[in-house]
């Protein structure tokens, strides 16, 4: 007589069988344990369903078992399957059909087959092995529907997260756009008040500033989560790193009245990285901890040596993190509960740069709490590397990295310059002019790409600024179209637009763009590059 075994599998791969008699059962047995099938022998109908309970791939039994209270608990167990389980029935019968028992059995307990007894080993046999195929295909049925609900409530949890998302992102967005609105309707009140207008320039750049970082941090994640960020990586020491990190969060730190102690021990802490990207993952950390103190909070950042790392500590006084959301906090668009509250002006997606970019280094970081009200903690771990030696580095300190240059301004002799602006967009092109009228020089305006081609028949400007996602004749077109007259060959094109990814950029330079600026561009940035524009002018003239 064949063995249950003991895994879930062999539970579901087994027959259950009540044989009408004792020979019959020694029979039925010798002849499912030469063919290798596991079986299970019932001593009633209540021992069979409750059997069933714990898995079958088939169930025998003859029709007598059927009678009365036995035929309704089969009904009752059958009726009670999931919905993927139409577990098979094998009914050993003198009469086939010709029984009311069996004939009501084939009408009410569905997957119902008839074995005449007597029955011919070869034809047991085939029956039961149809049978354990056709409830293995059932099982299959099953892992696809367990594995489509699976799927479903991922799916369910990622557009759940992005509703949560998407109404942070306009909270967040709504709420440096209402002290510009309301800024600019003082300015129009302001008159000649420099003072009130001094402040209210200063708010509305604050508010600007926060909405640029929010768009920023968006691309950035991006950017790393599809491989596309370039890290610069050099010989530099830690300490510098974290003092422009700190130089970075100190802002926010003192206008939330936080104590910061730093520990760092002495000597060159030397690692191998991006000197920005890095100092991009400590000044987010030390952000971090600045807006989830309560005010008057303290902030401790340490560094350490542990064997070949450099451990560094950002930890705080805060809200703390709930054990639950520890595993969590890294992910994108994750908020602890109650953040979004006591802590507006981010959308949860700095941890994931932060996490992202140090593992781009080669490393790893963490976070710890005791839970809510005990503070955090977030340890990043660095792979150590020499240190800096600064008297045999390169003369620009930078390993190769490229190196901005910065060109002071003009002086008041300094050549004018001839700039062309090109947007659809009337409040861009028009107060980007005005802007460059107070430093460049002779300015004009085109508000499509063919206005811009009819006023380059008669004005030759030394720049121009067009933007790329025009309709009708998009900055690409235009570029290349101007690129293609040789009397326009000489006019320095620069791309000013919203799209700043890595093939954006492309897509400019093989168009004939010079320069890709993206929006909002800070205006010492558009100096800068006018004014090296105007030095190279005025070396060539």
């Amino acid at each position: 007589m064949g063995a249950d075994g003991g895994g879930t599998g062999s539970l579901e791969t087994r027959v259950l069988v009540l044989a009408p008699t004792q020979r019959d059962t020694r029979l039925i047995g010798a002849v499912l344990d030469e063919a290798g099938i596991t079986s299970r022998f019932c001593h009633d109908v209540p021992d069979l369903c409750a059997a069933a309970l714990d898995g079958a791939g088939a169930l025998m039994l003859n029709e007598e078992a059927l009678a009365e209270d036995g035929g309704a608990s089969l009904a009752t167990l059958l009726g009670q399957q999931p919905s993927w389980s139409d577990l098979p029935l094998l009914i050993l019968t003198t009469r086939g059909a010709d029984s009311p028992r069996v004939a009501r059995a084939v009408a009410t307990l569905g997957n119902v087959t008839l074995l005449e007894r007597p029955t011919r080993v070869a034809a047991l046999i085939s029956a039961v092995r149809s049978a354990l195929r056709a409830r293995q295909r059932q099982y299959e049925l099953r892992g696809h529907l367990a594995e489509h609900e699976r799927t479903a409530a991922s799916l369910r949890e990622v557009d759940r997260r992005k509703d949560e998302f998407l109404a942070m992102l306009a909270h967040e967005l709504r709420n440096p756009l209402a002290p510009i609105r309301n800024s600019l309707y003082l300015l129009r009140e302001a008159g000649d008040d420099r003072l009130a207008i001094d402040a209210v320039r200063a708010r509305m750049e604050r508010q600007v500033d926060i909405i640029v970082r929010l768009v920023d941090d968006l691309l950035e994640v991006s950017r790393i989560t599809r491989g596309q960020i370039e890290l610069r990586p050099e010989s530099i020491d830690l300490a510098a790193v974290l003092d422009a990190a700190v130089e970075t969060s100190r802002p926010a730190i003192d206008s939330a009245g936080h104590e910061l102690r730093l520990s760092v021990p002495p000597g060159a802490l030397g690692v191998r990285g991006d000197p920005v990207r890095l100092a991009q993952v400590f000044a987010n950390l030390l952000n971090n901890a600045a807006k989830y103190t309560d005010r008057g909070g303290r902030i401790d950042l340490g560094v350490e040596r542990a064997g070949r790392e450099l451990v560094v500590s950002v930890r705080d006084t805060g809200m703390g993190i709930r054990p639950e959301m520890l595993r969590r906090v890294f992910e994108m668009f994750t908020q602890a509960d109650g953040a979004r509250d006591r802590a507006p002006g981010g959308l949860g997606i700095g941890l994931t740069l932060v996490r992202r970019l140090v593992e781009l280094h080669g490393g790893r970081v963490e976070a710890r709490s005791e839970g809510p009200g005990c503070g955090s903690e977030f340890i990043v771990r660095l792979p150590a590397a020499p240190a800096v030696d600064e008297a045999n580095g390169p003369a620009d300190g930078r390993d190769g990295a490229a190196v901005a240059v910065s060109v002071a301004p003009a002086t008041g002799a300094s050549r004018s310059l001839r700039v062309l602006v090109v947007d659809d967009n009337h409040d861009a092109a028009d107060s980007l002019a005005l802007l460059l009228r107070l430093s460049a020089g002779e300015v004009r305006v085109a508000h499509s790409g063919q206005e811009a081609l009819e006023l380059l028949g008669g004005y030759r400007p030394d720049v121009a600024l067009l933007d790329i996602g025009m309709p009708g004749m998009s900055g690409y077109e235009l570029a290349a179209r101007i690129r293609r007259r040789p009397e326009l060959q000489p006019i320095v094109l620069i791309a000013l637009t919203g799209w700043g990814q890595d093939d954006d950029r492309r897509r400019s330079h093989e168009a004939g763009f010079d320069h890709h600026l993206v929006k909002p561009v800070a205006p010492r940035t558009l100096q800068s590059l006018l004014g090296s524009l105007r030095a190279s002018a005025e070396a060539a003239g």
